[in-house]
């Protein structure tokens, strides 16, 4: 809920956007907390990271988004993708990318002001003037993807891809990092990077298990002598906020070492110039732990 205020920081220490994630059974409400960013702030953007079509009717997004604009014009950026934790934590697989791509085309139509159609019916945003941002409403997006077909939506609807891996073959290629600055002398051990860090490790174990790869089979029997119905909520629980009792002994320290960007300043700072020179062209910071207003501190002092 101290998202708003953390974003606030962000654009006071000069990061250039704020992503936030849709996925509602773990996080606020994603265009809700976005529209109380956007009344506290006046540079950075704002967008969602990534929104999850089968969440709502492309009507509602239509004009959730043309709200956002309404009140932060010229600072308002949509992602999209096919849904993990979004639909993970509802106990539903990711949708399939031609049912991605038909949303996307149709909230692009509505934005654009033209009729449409969902779910047989002719939809056009209605909206007078005063009731949101006047349309055209033009935002870029930006599509979550990792594989081929996902790539293929990007570049046919996208003005760029925003991934946990480094897609250099857009002309906008985010990439989501997770981890922590280390203070000096601190290890990779520490309670505090745990904190920061230690959920970006555990959230290898629940996608692992959502698609039958099991790295360690007695994590994995931990989960299934949870009643089948409702295990899906057990894997995902605090997933990328913590680390829960059940992940604590599977997250090590070197684990966090090798799958985060959790290293001294100067080594992160090199990390962001490898991706860059890879072709990425924005880094998606998510803070985590105690402290979020020292992590995108620190964060920001390693890379500036």
């Amino acid at each position: 809920m101290d998202t708003p205020e953390h974003v606030v920081r962000a654009e006071q220490l000069g990061y250039r956007r704020a992503w936030l994630y849709d996925s509602p059974a773990l996080y606020p409400e994603v265009f809700m907390t976005l529209t109380r960013c956007a009344e506290r702030t006046s540079t950075i953007g704002l967008g969602t990271g990534v929104l999850i079509p089968s969440l709502r009717h492309p009507m509602t997004t239509a004009a959730s988004i043309a709200t956002l604009v309404a009140l932060a014009p010229g600072r308002v950026e949509i992602g999209v993708g096919s849904g993990f934790t979004g639909r993970s934590t509802l106990g539903k697989r990711p949708l399939p990318w031609a049912t991605v791509a038909e949303y996307v085309r149709v909230v692009q139509a509505l934005l654009r002001g033209e009729q449409t159609e969902w779910e047989g019916a002719v939809v056009q945003m209605l909206h007078p003037a005063g009731y949101g941002a006047a349309r055209p409403v033009d935002v870029p997006w930006i599509v979550g993807c990792e594989g081929p077909k996902g790539q293929a939506v990007a570049r046919e609807l996208g003005d760029g891809a925003f991934s946990p891996i480094a897609l250099p073959h857009f002309e906008r290629s985010i990439q989501l990092v997770f981890g922590t600055v280390l203070e000096d002398g601190e290890g990779a051990d520490s309670d505090r990077v745990m904190a920061a860090a230690g959920h970006a490790v555990a959230v290898g174990l629940h996608r692992g298990y959502e698609y039958g790869v099991v790295r360690d089979p007695a994590w994995a029997a931990t989960l299934d002598a949870v009643p089948e119905a409702a295990r899906h909520l057990a894997l995902h629980e605090d997933h990328l906020i913590g680390v829960t009792d059940r992940d604590r002994p599977y997250v090590s320290p070197e684990m966090i070492a090798k799958r985060t960007w959790t290293g001294p300043p100067d080594e992160i700072a090199r990390r962001v110039e490898a991706a860059a020179d890879a072709g990425v062209t924005e880094i998606a910071f998510q803070p985590a732990g105690r402290d979020i207003p020292r992590e995108l501190d620190a964060f920001m002092a390693a890379v500036r």
